[in-house]
């Protein structure tokens, strides 16, 4: 239990940083806005770029990143319908739809894989597929359903091509494919800009954290409990009826797909509903509530499954 007590410990202290921050007001009033709007449209592409540009794309065709879609589809997709049902509005159900199913995978993901499964590599599926898949088809949604003139088709169908975020992504992809090994003088200087982006992010929260009040008194409530519900205990419920029933894995290969699945919501999808300015009580909250519950949700896996 040792890694999942440190990573969980890593991003404690710099969620506290951010939350000293904020109440110090070092930053002043829009220490929070420029950390975010660095993190969305720098840092964060960087860092993305770097990893899938490094990455190994075989992992696509394996049963994880199956089981990964499968029960990241299933989470997401009951929230989405909750939320057209009660008519929460697309930016909304698009924000708490990912709170219910995007793990994350990156600053706490790789720590909880090297100390509790012993390879780093086995979350690289999970990170893959809400890199390659989810982010561009969300941050579309999200584009596509904002306040502002959409403009034409054509610029419409070209949305995901003029988001940073998925352009990172993708363009990392493509280098992967490719087999084009990417020259230390470029790839130096965007390793050291992506560097920012985690604690960027962590920073950004723990100072929106500092003006928040108590989570789930408001009007997000309903929302934020069935989110967390989602991520902590039906997505890896579902990742361990399809790991165990559906493609016959039992321990530790079964272990790992219910471990990535159990990981909390990632801390940049409160980047993305700061950036669109939609949901962010809900984001903040589902973050903070999932990642919570992560300790002894992982515990009680490791324990049955271990």
């Amino acid at each position: 239990m040792q890694g999942v007590l440190t990573g969980f410990a890593v991003i404690a202290m710099v969620i506290g940083v951010g939350y000293a921050i904020g109440l110090r007001g070092y930053l002043g009033d829009n220490g929070r806005e420029v950390l975010t709007k660095l993190a969305f449209h720098v840092a964060t592409p960087a860092l993305l770029f770097t990893t899938l540009a490094r990455a190994d794309l075989s992992v696509i065709f394996s049963s994880r990143l199956l089981i990964t879609a499968l029960s990241t589809i299933a989470a997401a997709s009951v929230f989405v319908t909750v939320g057209v049902v009660r008519r929460w509005g697309a930016g909304r159900t698009t924000i708490g739809a990912l709170c219910s199913s995007y793990v994350n995978s990156g600053n706490l993901g790789i720590p909880i894989a090297v100390y509790v499964l012993g390879d780093a590599s086995l979350v690289a599926p999970v990170l893959l597929f809400q890199t390659i898949v989810v982010t561009p088809i969300a941050l579309t949604v999200l584009d596509l359903t904002g306040p502002g003139k959409k403009g034409p088709l054509w610029r419409q169908l070209i949305t995901p091509l003029r988001n940073p975020v998925a352009v990172g992504s993708l363009s990392g992809v493509l280098v992967s494919a490719a087999g084009i090994g990417v020259p230390a003088p470029i790839l130096d200087p965007l390793n050291l800009i992506g560097g920012m982006s985690v604690p960027a992010v962590l920073l950004a929260f723990g100072i929106s954290l500092s003006a928040s009040t108590l989570p789930l008194r408001g009007r997000e409530r309903t929302p934020v409990l069935l989110s967390v519900a989602l991520k902590s205990v039906g997505q890896p419920m579902a990742a361990w009826a399809l790991g165990a029933g559906l493609f016959g894995l039992h321990g530790a290969p079964l272990l790992d797909v219910v471990v990535t699945s159990a990981l909390p919501a990632a801390q940049n999808l409160f980047t993305y509903a700061s950036r669109y300015r939609v949901a962010e009580t809900l984001a903040r909250e589902s973050i903070l509530l999932s990642t919570v519950l992560a300790v002894p949700v992982l515990v009680v896996i490791a324990a049955l499954l271990g």
